[in-house]
């Protein structure tokens, strides 16, 4: 009795996680469409920006958001940073104005140089420093004009007006 009470229990878990994969689309997660990215209302203003900036064409969200040394350092971040959104939804816990941390900000610039290699050596071997972060001088390429900002006003300190 009980090894059936056992297989009833596992079959019981098996079908509410295949409802729960199903109906929350679960597998696009591990995906990289940005519309997956945007499926969160506090998304919005960032994949509005993005899809009306120059980059659209060219990169989705986790060609620059997710590193791509190699598929474990990529889905390892993708999974942490994941569980960070989940957390926020989850507890309430959202900013109001959505910034890169500091350890997405050096993923983000990693990846301006990998895709933009033979400009940053040309821009590297110049007089000026390569001290600052791609998006301070090219702050409309990747969100467009007003950035990403998650809140109705713009950020005037980090994103002077032009």
């Amino acid at each position: 009795m009980s090894r059936l009470l056992f297989i009833l229990a596992i079959m019981a878990a098996v079908i509410a996680l295949g409802f729960f994969v199903y109906v929350t689309d679960a597998p696009a997660y591990g995906g990289s469409a940005p519309e997956t990215c945007a499926n969160c209302h506090v998304m919005d203003s960032q994949y509005e920006n993005w899809y009306h900036a120059p980059h659209e064409k060219f990169t989705a969200c986790v060609d620059c958001h997710l590193p791509h040394e190699n598929v474990v350092a990529y889905y390892l971040e993708k999974g942490r940073q994941g569980a960070k959104d989940v957390y926020a939804f989850t507890t309430g816990n959202i900013p109001a104005a959505i910034r890169a941390s500091e350890k997405t900000k050096g993923i983000i610039q990693s990846n301006c140089v990998r895709c933009h290699q033979t400009i940053v050596e040309t821009v590297t071997m110049g007089a000026q420093p390569f001290d600052r972060y791609c998006w301070e001088c090219h702050r409309n390429v990747s969100h467009g004009v007003r950035g990403a900002s998650a809140v109705p006003y713009q950020d005037s300190v980090i994103y002077p007006v032009k």
